[in-house]
């Protein structure tokens, strides 16, 4: 049966969280309470059936003087931190009225808390000494154990004996705080829990927190009659805290749950690993039972000794797969480092990166690029994934879980793939993660009871009373959505991964930024070395081509033909060598004058380029303009014409063979953030195989016997824009013409 098809009652679940179970004000039957002032150990509450001669005000030296002695130990020996701590066995009254008490006692602020717990045993003998040699051999089985649930077996099988109740079980809490019963020890009165699975709400919050204080509760009779506190308040005016009294009441609805389990007498003590609670043993008896303190006591010693085995194994198995997975990392860190980029290292490695968490698919996703590896989900799930992940409100550097599903909805249709999500954020600027996923891994849990209807609503209507349920036969649920848990050590291990990744990227920026610092000193050496060249070399060009012209003109008559032939190739030349060293002495000024960026009308600018590139078109050929409108851009104007000059220009210059040429100049829809400008011709193309050189130095697709030019006007044309923060990029087909497209940032363009 799957819970999720019944309708839950509508009911305040939290009220059982809210209820203030550590004031109860009340004590059970079996002993009696004084809370002494503790300084002078005056009576300042007692519980209504503690002697008549204890009443509020008398000083415990003047009628009970062992007791106060007994109470001057405890304060000058400091007490404990972690609950009540066992004084001895004291006997009061004589004859009839003769009993026998267990002393504990602990503070509680200004107060010393003395609990007297009847007990049979008058001298006080059948204590740690009774039990030793069975705690001994506890202890040497514990180290044979091995797993944790012969571990369990174990503890539910010795503190059975120690206590003779019906059953003992070992219930382990999950992350959601639902328990289940690892192990059980029992003789037959009592129904088997073994196995079975409790809902976190027969538990509450607060019930839970008690548990971590307080390692033992116990509660000899179900049908006990609360035994009040008087007076109410302390004389701070406060509640008396009970959260380490032994003798504590317990909630009403914790007593009617015991009843309904058909027990009329329980104990637990808390299992604590590392300081949290980490499950309980829990006793039961189907009739009302004492269990002396001393044999409580024991029962926690072998408790504690017990988590401490338990942190032990657990320990070890982590540090081995830790082992393991440290192996792993440790290659993928090499593989990193061999690659020019860490993605090519884990993409090159499929299988090591699976293994480093033993997950079925994984994925390197940022916001241009998805790879995957293994059995992962489809690309688009993926890149929904990722950005689901880049739009959580807090930035997580790692996110883990077994039920995807239940943070992202949308994973339920990948369940087969990825139930489970590890995911590591690579990048402190920019969303990047590498995620690694589990697939479904579907499961039939038994439930002691429906776990849907954990608690009734009061059958008399009342609004804050619940009771517990009344069944605990087994309730089946099919779990489905979920993967098998990632463990510690492999959340661990794709921590690391992270702190590897972020320090290959950080140190490949320390290099690229020395680099480009190298770089900017070489570029600005060879900007200062090409200026110089350049404009060096501008008078002895103009001196050639100046003196070609005196030859040509003043003794062309006594040249012969072939002379003049000379004369006229040294003046071409000298010619074209002279704009080569214009161009290049403006592509030396590019990187030199700073950006004087205004906002202007561009198709004012495109029509004074015009103008000046008509003047330069021979009279026979037939050129068709088509300019749209191209709006108002920001920028440098005499760098922008620049631009435009050479775009025209070459545009006209690979157009000439065309019967018409054809020169279109336009503006596209702004695309992430840019204003994308074009010019377009339908001249000869070119070859895009080759577009990558096209914007470089000297790089020319045609011979320049075809088409004259320096090949500095698309590289003048590129660093301009790049200045400017755009780019640059050309299409083209050979015979089709040719498109040019350059980009400006929209947020500074005027509009």
């Amino acid at each position: 049966m799957n819970r999720a098809s019944e309708a839950a009652p509508r009911i305040d679940l939290t009220a059982c969280d809210r209820e203030p179970i550590h004031i109860v004000g009340s004590v059970q039957p079996h002993g009696f309470l004084l809370a002494l002032d503790a300084r002078t150990l005056v009576v300042a509450q007692a519980s209504a059936n503690a002697p008549v001669a204890a009443s509020i005000g008398t000083a415990l030296e003047a009628v009970f003087p062992e007791l106060a002695a007994l109470a001057r130990r405890s304060l000058d020996g400091g007490g404990e931190a972690d609950g009540a701590q066992y004084l001895r066995t004291v006997t009061l009254g004589s004859g009839a009225t003769r009993q026998a008490y267990e002393v504990a006692a602990h503070r509680v602020d200004d107060l010393l808390v003395l609990e007297l717990e009847e007990t049979d045993d008058a001298s006080g003998e059948a204590g740690l000494d009774v039990l030793n040699p069975r705690l001994r051999a506890f202890v040497q089985r514990l180290h044979t154990a091995p797993n944790v649930e012969d571990l369990c077996q174990l503890l539910a099988a010795d503190i059975r004996h120690i206590t003779g109740f019906d059953r003992a079980l070992v219930y382990r809490f999950d992350r959601d705080w639902h328990g289940t019963v690892l192990a059980e020890s029992g003789n037959g009165v009592l129904p088997s829990y073994l196995d079975l699975r409790f809902p976190a709400s027969d538990i509450p919050a607060q019930a839970r927190e008690l548990y971590r204080r307080n390692r033992l509760r116990i509660i000899p009779d179900a049908g006990y009659a609360p035994v009040p506190i008087r007076p109410a308040m302390t004389p701070a005016g406060t509640p008396l805290d009970l959260s380490q009294s032994v003798l504590r009441s317990v909630s009403p609805v914790h007593v009617e749950y015991m009843r309904n389990m058909g027990t009329m007498a329980s104990m637990s003590v808390s299992i604590l690993v590392d300081g949290v609670l980490w499950g309980l043993v829990s006793c039961h008896n189907g009739t009302p039972k004492r269990v002396p303190l001393q044999a409580r006591n024991a029962c926690d010693f072998l408790t504690q000794v017990f988590a401490l085995q338990l942190s032990a194994k657990v320990r070890g198995e982590q540090a081995e797969q830790r082992l393991a997975l440290g192996a792993i990392q440790a290659r993928l860190l090499g593989f990193m480092a061999e690659e020019d980029s860490f993605v090519d290292g884990l993409l090159n490695h499929p299988d090591d990166v699976l293994s480093l968490v033993n997950a079925a698919g994984a994925a390197v996703v940022t916001a241009d690029r998805c790879r995957i590896l293994g059995a992962a989900p489809p690309e688009g799930e993926v890149r929904a994934l990722y950005e689901w992940l880049s739009a959580r409100g807090e930035a997580e550097d790692v996110f883990v879980t077994e039920a995807l599903a239940e943070d992202f909805p949308r994973a339920q249709d990948i369940a087969d793939r990825a139930s489970g999500l590890l995911a590591i954020s690579v990048s402190k600027r920019y969303p990047s993660y590498i995620l690694w996923f589990r697939p479904e891994v579907v499961r039939t849990v038994k439930w002691g009871g429906n776990p849907v209807k954990a608690v009734q609503p009061d059958p008399e209507g009342g609004p804050d009373r619940l009771h517990p349920r009344k069944s605990f036969e087994i309730w089946k649920e099919t779990l489905k959505g979920r993967s098998l848990p990632w463990s510690l050590p492999e959340v661990e291990a794709a921590k690391d991964l992270r702190a590897s990744v972020l320090g290959i990227v950080l140190r490949r920026a320390e290099e690229l930024a020395a680099m480009s610092e190298e770089l900017q000193r070489s570029n600005k050496e060879l900007e200062a070395f090409s200026y110089s060249v350049s404009h060096d070399l501008r008078a002895p060009f103009r001196h050639i081509v100046g003196y070609a012209n005196l030859l040509k003109n003043r003794e062309s008559p006594n040249l012969t033909d072939k002379g003049r032939h000379y004369v006229e190739t040294i003046i071409e030349a000298a010619l074209s060598a002279g704009t080569l060293v214009d161009n290049l002495l403006t592509f030396s000024q590019m990187g030199r004058h700073a950006l004087n960026k205004v906002s202007g009308d561009l198709n004012a600018l495109v029509e004074e380029v015009r103008r000046k590139v008509l003047r330069d078109i021979a009279p026979d050929r037939t050129v068709r303009w088509k300019v749209a409108p191209l709006g108002r851009a920001y920028a440098d104007p005499a760098m922008l014409r620049l631009v435009i000059e050479n775009l025209l220009s070459n545009a006209v210059k690979y157009s000439r063979d065309a019967e018409e040429a054809v020169i279109e100049v336009g503006r596209l829809p702004p695309r992430d953030g840019e204003a994308v400008f074009f010019v377009r011709d339908n001249g000869v193309g070119f070859d895009m195989a080759y577009v990558d050189k096209l914007f470089g130095v000297f790089q020319r697709l045609h011979r320049v016997e075809e088409f004259e030019g320096t090949g500095i006007g698309l590289a003048n044309v590129r660093r301009i824009v790049e200045r400017h923060g755009g780019r640059t990029w050309a299409e083209s087909r050979i015979g089709e013409g040719a498109t040019f497209y350059f980009t400006l940032p929209v947020r500074e363009e005027a509009h």
